[in-house]
């Protein structure tokens, strides 16, 4: 039974990630929107690339793959760390805070279109039960 919980998991992730296929409107894919979200959300609009990589649930290296075209397409900067030269920020950009803007506008028609038909009360049980799996964003 709990292995076919996980792959319906899996199964249902790929379908969101389908959905929000267009996000590409706007030049972003959904992990760019969550990692523009989660930048946009904390103090001072940046954050540590390992804190990044640990909030989204990717690597290190995951997340270093997925800035740089970001990085090349204005959304974020990296800065570096005056004390410590081996730590480094990522920062949401003016440009990639006007580009979440508007694909959050994108973005909510979906979620409330794949969400559509259940109650407030059953999408705050499950938004419990992600928490307990990790899903804390």
């Amino acid at each position: 039974m709990e292995i076919e919980i996980i792959l319906n998991i899996l199964k249902v992730q790929s379908v969101i990630a389908k959905k929000f296929d267009g996000l590409s409107l706007h030049g972003i894919s959904l992990t760019d929107f969550m990692i523009l979200q989660i930048l946009s959300n904390v103090p001072g609009k940046r954050l540590k690339r390992i804190d990044l990589a640990e909030s989204t649930g990717l690597t290190a290296s995951g997340i270093t793959r997925i800035i740089l075209p970001m990085e090349k397409m204005g959304l974020v900067v990296k800065e570096s760390n005056d004390r410590d030269a081996r730590v480094s920020y990522v920062k949401i950009t003016d440009a990639g805070q006007r580009v979440f803007k508007e694909a959050t506008v994108t973005a909510s028609y979906i979620s409330k279109n794949l969400l559509d038909g259940i109650t407030t009360d059953e999408l705050k049980a499950f938004a419990s039960k992600l928490k307990v799996l990790g899903g804390d964003i």
